[in-house]
């Protein structure tokens, strides 16, 4: 550890100037007119890779965003490890919740604040700081890829295929992520699960134009009104989801897992206190943990039509629009249960409006075995810079890619994040404490160090 902690004492202050730069790009990967932006993030992470040691960097073109990929192989006989990261943020909506500029990081009460601070720029910038750390100080114990992509946060439509087309180039012995978060500063985690994904848009029709709500109110129905109704009954009294063969493939967690995973510290009234609500609400029969864990959920995440505007405008919409997503899990396939909600939800629509279903993106749960060597070696690293075994435990989140990272490449995935609860990624005022950021770059050359020693 001396090594490390010097290392990082005489360049925490590049660090961080380095990453500033990084996060002052505002590479937003659902917004067309970023594209430009993808590619000089890019390139600065070619830069990045670079400087720190890599033998060769280059950006790839997809059909979408780029990918920058870089390697440094030391001895094609050691074990390698790829590192996947994103480049790509979440749009900065709404703007005038933001305390500092989204784009400008800013240091305050211990923690970097920034669009990207945590999701993902501060986490996979430790990796490439580690990374530096090992190779100017010729400790680097194992051959290292970086994949870093420009669409996670669309979904990585195009990464699947980037992977096929690069399977020698992209073959490793595991795959390392820092996507994830932990349970506090002082207790690490591994995150063992994550949940699937299938997300679509509805779009439902009524009459051939907005109406006089006064001269056809009552009369015509409302599509708005039809929308939120259709909606409101895709969850019943005990918040199961309705769908018919919903749950015909949910994978059921014995017992002994539901014990293992109630070890986990919780403190029920510090995270409703955290998010501001007096409740909690979810599927009867599990905890909180668990229903964000090892149960499937169902969401609105935006509806719309009408007059939205300031004033009244006593309007009678021709259209209403929402966005559903529904976090799977493991055996649940997003492509079956994008069809059977298309299907479902098209076919109990009234004969009153006409209901249009499009799925947008999706991906399939991942489990990550505890008993794998390089699991072992992320705990060993842990128990090292936090002096405590890390909790494993299964996210609610969803990162649709890493699935497909098994299917195609046939490696297995690490998710060593450092981020917190706090840290409201996808939300304004998005943040990232320093001690994480620095015990990130602290334990990932401690798993490079334990991972290589049980390979040989």
């Amino acid at each position: 550890m001396d090594y490390i902690n010097k290392y990082i004492e005489e360049n925490k202050d590049r660090f961080l100037e380095e990453l500033f730069e990084l996060i002052s790009i505002p590479s937003i990967s659902s917004i067309a007119q970023h594209k430009p932006d993808m590619y000089k993030a890019a390139e600065y992470w070619k830069k990045l890779m670079l400087d720190a040691g890599a033998d060769k960097a280059e950006v790839f073109e997809t059909d979408g965003n780029p990918v920058t990929y870089g390697e440094k192989i030391i001895d094609p006989a050691k074990p390698t490890v790829l590192v996947y990261g994103h480049m790509d943020v979440m749009p900065v909506d709404p703007i005038e919740k933001w305390n500092t500029e989204p784009f400008k990081a800013e240091i305050k009460d211990g923690k970097i604040w920034a669009r990207g601070a945590e999701d993902n720029k501060g986490q996979s910038f430790m990796h490439a700081k580690a990374f530096e750390l090992m190779v100017k100080n010729d400790a680097l114990p194992c051959n290292v890829k970086f994949m870093i992509e420009g669409e996670e946060e669309v979904g990585s439509p195009n990464l699947g295929k980037f992977c096929e087309e690069h399977k020698e180039m992209l073959n490793a012995d595991i795959i390392l992520v820092s996507d994830t978060s932990m349970i506090a500063c002082d207790i690490p985690s591994i995150t063992t699960g994550l949940r699937g994904l299938a997300y679509w848009q509805v779009e439902v029709t009524g009459p051939n134009r907005d109406l006089h709500s006064g001269l056809f109110g009552g009369a015509v129905a409302n599509p708005i009104n039809i929308l939120s109704q259709m909606i409101a009954g895709m969850v019943d009294e005990n918040n199961r989801v309705t769908i018919p063969g919903f749950y015909d493939d949910v994978l059921e967690v014995s017992d002994e897992e539901r014990a293992k995973l109630a070890e986990a510290p919780f403190d029920e009234a510090e995270y409703k206190k955290s998010i501001g609500v007096e409740a909690l609400d979810g599927e009867k029969g599990f905890t909180t943990n668990e229903r964000t864990g090892i149960r499937p959920s169902f969401d609105l995440c935006g509806i719309w039509g009408g007059y939205t505007g300031e004033g009244a405008k006593t309007v009678l919409p021709s259209k209403a629009f929402a966005k559903i997503s529904s976090r799977l899990v493991p055996n649940q396939d997003h492509e079956k249960m994008a069809v059977v909600f298309k299907e479902y939800f098209e076919s109990i629509a009234p004969d009153t409006v006409n209901v249009e279903v499009t799925p947008l993106h999706g991906g399939k749960a991942y489990v990550c075995p505890i008993d794998l060597p390089a699991y072992r070696a992320a705990e060993k690293a842990c128990e090292d810079v936090f002096g405590r075994t890390p909790v494993p435990v299964r996210s609610g989140g969803s990162i649709p890619i890493i699935s497909t990272f098994e299917e195609i490449l046939g490696i297995k995935s690490i998710l060593l994040g450092f981020g917190l609860e706090s840290d409201a990624i996808h939300s304004p005022n998005e943040n990232f404490p320093l001690e994480n950021f620095y015990n990130g770059i602290r334990t990932i050359p401690l798993f490079y160090k334990h991972f290589a020693e049980g390979e040989k």
